[in-house]
């Protein structure tokens, strides 16, 4: 019995080895693109490790193309959007987590509702352009995402597994709703609310279909890499080429690869610091409905 149990073990190892090595590559593969010579590149020459490394993608990226104020503008909204967002979605979640909410059912349905029926893209541009006059405002980046209703069942469903004796004794010392949800509700709440503003993060972070839709002239990052993505061919010197130098050549795929990674890594930074709260979250925060 000890002999099989060990074999099984060695199994299970080779087994999620295997399961890395599959997704840890494309990571690599992407790295190494981006870092790769463009003319291997368009040879298709790529592995996880740059035959001949160069750093002419990046400096294409950054030389070429004025990133710092896209990329400021890209970190205020990130961080706005995410800050405003968890506090607007942790006070709807409370409100409707309460039991003597008399509205709490309807308005949950009509929430969930919108999660797979949706105005459409016309109706969404006229509010936003012609009616609250929007266009090209800081704001158009910030309002129309306040509101997650994934989020907001998620911290719902927690807030309603808290004690509901701790929300008596603060009412019985004179605590107001406001002073309830503050000082009591939100620091109760970190593990959701760091999977909620994760979330929040990461879709202001990756969103560029904002920017070319209603905001082209506040450009963010992800904006100009997708330009810049859209824009990219491959540039030769003839002379160059001739003598088999390609120095001075980008490769389309090596600049998307790169751009993949500098819109990447900023999320990769900021994720470890979360995972704890972020798998704490998603577990005690389940739906239960």
């Amino acid at each position: 019995m000890e002999n099989k149990r060990t074999a099984f073990d060695y199994v299970l190892m080779v087994l999620f080895i295997g399961m890395i090595g599959i997704t840890v590559y494309p990571f690599l593969n992407v790295l190494a693109i981006s870092l790769n010579d463009p003319m291997d590149t368009m040879r298709n020459v790529n592995f996880i490790i740059p035959r001949k490394f160069t750093w002419s993608n990046y400096s294409y990226i950054f030389s070429e193309n004025n990133m710092l104020k896209p990329f400021l503008l890209s970190v205020l909204k990130t961080v706005v959007g995410t800050g405003i967002g968890v506090i607007c979605t942790s006070m709807l979640a409370y409100v409707l987590s309460r039991k003597d909410f008399y509205f709490n059912k309807p308005f949950t349905i009509l929430f969930i509702i919108t999660m797979y029926v949706s105005g459409g893209m016309i109706p969404e541009y006229l509010l936003i352009m012609r009616t609250l006059k929007m266009g090209n405002n800081f704001w158009v980046y910030i309002i129309p995402g306040m509101i997650w209703v994934y989020n907001v069942i998620l911290m719902r469903s927690f807030i309603e597994g808290l004690p509901m004796a701790l929300q008596e004794a603060a009412k019985i010392d004179g605590a107001n709703d406001f002073v309830i949800w503050y000082k009591v509700i939100l620091p109760l709440c970190t593990p959701t609310i760091a999977t909620v503003a994760l979330f929040q993060a990461v879709g202001q972070w990756n969103s560029f279909m904002d920017t070319y839709l209603y905001a082209r002239e506040l450009p963010t990052l992800q904006y100009v890499l997708y330009e810049i993505m859209e824009s990219a061919q491959i540039k030769v010197d003839p002379h160059a080429a001739a003598m088999g130098q390609m120095k001075n050549a980008v490769s389309p795929m090596s600049v998307r690869m790169a751009i993949t990674v500098v819109a990447t890594v900023p999320i990769l930074i900021v994720y470890p610091f979360l995972q704890k709260y972020f798998v704490g979250g998603m577990t005690l925060g389940a739906v239960k409905d």
